[in-house]
């Protein structure tokens, strides 16, 4: 094994005490946040507030989470353009790159396909659509996907994928316009940016390093913004609990109760399955890879948990740096195990079944090919509205049923989230893992509740690249002073001649 691979598990002595490792830990402070969450919004809601009916206490929690999300979002854009580019340019340095590609795209199939499954097994067992409780009202979806505007939408407007959307007030009639991107236009242009720059070969390294610094930099923003998520996690849960409560549960508490089952399967039963048919250990998986899976769940968003994601996965799980910033960004945007397979799974059978519509077989069928092959339509976003108007408009099912379903897709969103960033840390290591190229050393090491702190300088450990770097130049020094007596030994040699 190499210096800089050894270098790689080197930590700074963790002279912290018990109690202070307990209350630093990125875990602790998520499921204390939750909790505090829950008992914030129900003593909101005990006060008189509501989705209608705002307080002093529901709108803080409101303005704390949504300023969270909105953090997130804004560094979407940038992360994922540099993130594609540099995973794309990082396959330059990796060998049998185009079959770590191959092979990341065939597990994401595979393990979509299984969890597709498993959602029409659920949907057929439980009949959510048939149990539905009274008093539901179909509505509108705000955003419908089909295959056409799949397709259409992938051609970039402009370099950005920007798009300016203006609505007229029904009331004031006043016109307001907002600026949105379209992730998938984004994706579209990174990726062509990343192929071409690999293709101008030398004349194109400077922009790849300056790219490559610029996702460095926006990475630890990022972190810094990932630091505060304890915070953030209060106020989306406690104005989740304020806006839906768990009145609103009790409709929809089949689909719910199916929807949770299938994640549940999905993470406990078939992740750890992969894992031990590839001789890798369940638990070190899940303690390597739960904070990201913690983030996820919380923030809803695989984009925005793509920076803790990809530390998990290479810090934690041992894949190759090269592989993993070209899978983990990939995976964030593609991956999408809860959003793209199980829900749109058990929700079209839900709409199937409340609006007494016979599905037939081939129709069972497209719901797993759109699962599969459809995935990139979700894009890492929040939310998985767009995957599931896709599959009712290829099964020719009333739109209108998604709206059976908005009241609690945030509550399904974050279970669904959890599960999308656990396979795409998950895949890759099963690929590296089968390909040879996982460092197990550091897959099986303990954890010592610090996943990521020899990373950050500001918790008093050595930064990554210096140690390579440091451990580089101990190796070439000590090369030097090995070869020194042969050299002076020629020079006597030529002196003697």
């Amino acid at each position: 094994m190499s210096t800089a691979s050894s270098a790689r598990r080197t930590k700074a002595p963790d002279t912290r005490s018990p109690l202070r490792k307990v209350l630093t830990s990125f875990g602790f402070q998520i499921v204390v946040a939750l909790i505090l969450g829950v008992v914030l919004g129900l003593v909101a809601r005990n006060s008189g507030a509501s989705a209608a009916n705002h307080t002093p206490l529901s709108d803080t929690l409101a303005t704390i989470g949504t300023s969270y999300v909105t953090l997130l979002r804004a560094a979407v854009v940038p992360l994922i353009f540099t993130a594609i580019v540099a995973s794309i340019s990082n396959l330059r340095r990796v060998q049998n790159a185009a079959r770590l590609a191959g092979q990341t795209i065939l597990w994401f199939a595979i393990t979509a396909f299984i969890a597709v499954s498993i959602g029409i097994v659920l949907g057929l067992v439980i009949q959510p659509g048939s149990r539905a409780g009274t008093g539901l009202e179909p509505g509108q979806p705000y955003t419908v996907g089909t295959w056409w505007n799949f397709l259409i939408g992938l051609i970039p407007q402009n370099f950005l994928g920007l798009t300016v959307n203006t609505a007229q007030d029904p009331v004031t009639h006043a016109l307001t316009s907002g600026v949105s991107f379209n992730i998938l236009q984004v994706i579209v242009v990174a990726a062509a940016v990343g192929i071409a720059a690999l293709k101008a070969g030398k004349k194109a390294e400077p922009f790849l390093a300056f790219t490559e610094s610029l996702l460095k930099v926006i990475q630890r923003v990022l972190w810094w913004i990932i630091r505060i998520a304890p915070l953030g996690t209060l106020g989306l849960i406690g104005s989740a609990v304020v806006n839906y409560g768990w009145e609103k549960l009790t409709a929809l508490a089949w689909f719910a109760g199916a929807v949770y089952i299938g994640l549940v399967l999905v993470l406990f039963v078939v992740y750890p399955i992969i894992l031990k048919t590839n001789g890798l250990g369940i638990r070190q998986y899940f303690s390597g890879v739960w904070p990201a899976v913690q983030l996820g769940f919380v923030s809803r968003s695989s984009i925005g948990t793509l920076p803790l994601t990809e530390r998990v996965t290479e810090r934690n799980l041992g894949v190759p740096r090269g592989y993993a910033s070209f899978a983990v960004p990939l995976g964030a945007t593609t991956k999408m195990d809860g959003c793209a397979a199980i829900y749109p799974a058990i929700a079209a059978i839900f709409v199937a079944q409340f609006y007494g519509i016979h599905l037939e077989w081939w129709q069972y069928l497209m719901i797993i090919v759109v699962s599969v092959v459809g995935s990139a339509a979700t894009a890492g976003t929040t939310g998985a509205v767009v995957m599931l108007t896709l599959t009712l408009s290829t099964l020719g099912l009333p739109l209108e049923g998604v709206g059976l379903l908005l009241a609690i897709d945030p509550i399904l969103d974050m279970g669904r989230t959890a599960v999308n960033v656990a396979g795409q840390a998950l895949v890759p290591t099963i690929v590296s893992k089968r390909e040879g190229i996982l460092d197990q050393e550091l897959y099986d090491a303990p954890r010592d509740g610090q996943p990521f702190a020899e990373d950050l300088d500001e918790d008093g450990d050595v930064d990554l690249a210096s140690q390579e770097a440091h451990s580089l130049a101990t190796v070439t020094l000590q090369e030097q002073a090995d070869a020194a007596p042969e050299a002076v030994a020629e020079e006597d040699a030529a002196l003697t001649r």
